[in-house]
């Protein structure tokens, strides 16, 4: 039987970052797949019009209803990525397979958002600024006064409590951290497999000396965290988004981490990303900026390439693929 035309639109360097050489000899056991780096349904017309898969990342084009039309034989996509609701438009998810691989990812996202979270909490950024002052006062500081920062124990907020938020706290249960959430939601009996307190808005914003901010970036989240909402935040909290940049009003961030009154730390930002180097939240104090590293690992590239080929194979094996999207989910995903 002869084998189904798979396309991968993807730039050879983004394609090497996921697909290692044994990624390529399993799609050429099972597919005849070839590569292109277009960036434009014009260009890959030529490629898609055979095809029943395609593998799709977030350097390619977005797609409507007139995909059908291009690629008539198109029964299945792949999206190497976390964006979903943007890039598939129209009727596509009702008339095609669409799957992903979010479990990669968000073990790395998580990873970061876990380690940024006892980076921050022990305030380790502050200290390495004071080493970098003349003498040694620091020193003799912590010597006779100790630190105020801890951990152990702490309460922190979260806003989402989705894959992602579940992960960080995993992560983190041997600190014996408290948790108090937003997330309208989230099924409430989570409380009981996780150490969260599901609460209003306000609650998590006042109490909240460290906020981890994990949700999807909707409608309804979009500039969550405004200038009044980011006022209510206690003096000296930090907040830590691995979400998406969207969630929260950067110019009032930027004002509160230039007054000193609040801290950050963000892999994202919006709507300038990159943030330009003379953002001053790239060299402030009280500011830590990551370059939208959370899920870009390569190990996780490589996991998210294994999940996505087994569900392709499972696809033309006649059985259920395990990362479906539904119409249903997108009201809460990005």
């Amino acid at each position: 039987m002869a084998k189904p035309e798979l396309v991968i639109s993807a730039p050879e360097i983004l394609f090497a970052s996921f697909f290692t050489p044994a990624h390529r000899r399993r799609l050429s056991q099972r597919f005849s797949w070839q590569r292109t780096g277009a960036k434009s349904m014009v260009a890959l017309k030529r490629q898609l019009g055979g095809a029943k898969a395609l593998i799709t990342t977030w350097d390619s084009p977005g797609f409507g209803d007139d995909l059908l039309a291009i690629a008539p034989h198109l029964r299945v996509i792949a999206h190497c990525g976390g964006e979903v609701k943007s890039r598939f438009r129209g009727s596509l998810l009702d008339r095609l397979t669409i799957t992903t691989a979010p479990e990669p990812m968000a073990r790395a996202t998580a990873e970061l958002g876990a380690a940024l979270v006892l980076y921050c909490g022990r305030n380790l950024d502050w200290y390495r600024a004071q080493l970098r002052q003349p003498g040694s006062e620091i020193y003799s500081s912590v010597h006779n006064h100790g630190t105020p920062e801890f951990l152990v124990g702490g309460q922190f907020g979260m806003i989402g409590f989705g894959r992602i938020g579940r992960t960080i706290v995993d992560f983190l249960r041997s600190f014996g951290l408290g948790w108090r959430v937003y997330d309208p939601y989230a099924v409430r009996s989570l409380a009981s497999d996780y150490p969260v307190q599901f609460s209003s808005l306000q609650s998590v914003l006042k109490s909240s000396r460290i906020l981890v901010l994990t949700a999807a970036l909707t409608d309804e989240t979009r500039g969550l965290l405004n200038r009044k909402n980011l006022s209510r935040l206690r003096d000296g909290s930090t907040v830590i988004n691995i979400a998406r940049g969207g969630l929260v009003d950067l110019d009032s961030l930027t004002g509160e981490v230039r007054s000193g009154r609040l801290r950050c730390a963000i892999d994202v930002s919006d709507p300038l990303e990159p943030l330009p180097a003379k953002h001053p939240l790239r060299r402030l104090p009280g500011a830590i900026v990551t370059p939208h590293m959370g899920g870009g690992s390569l190990n996780a590239r490589h996991e998210m390439a294994d999940d996505l080929i087994d569900d392709l194979e499972r696809f033309f094996a006649g059985m259920p693929v395990k990362n479906r999207v539904t119409t249903a989910m997108l009201a809460r995903m990005t």
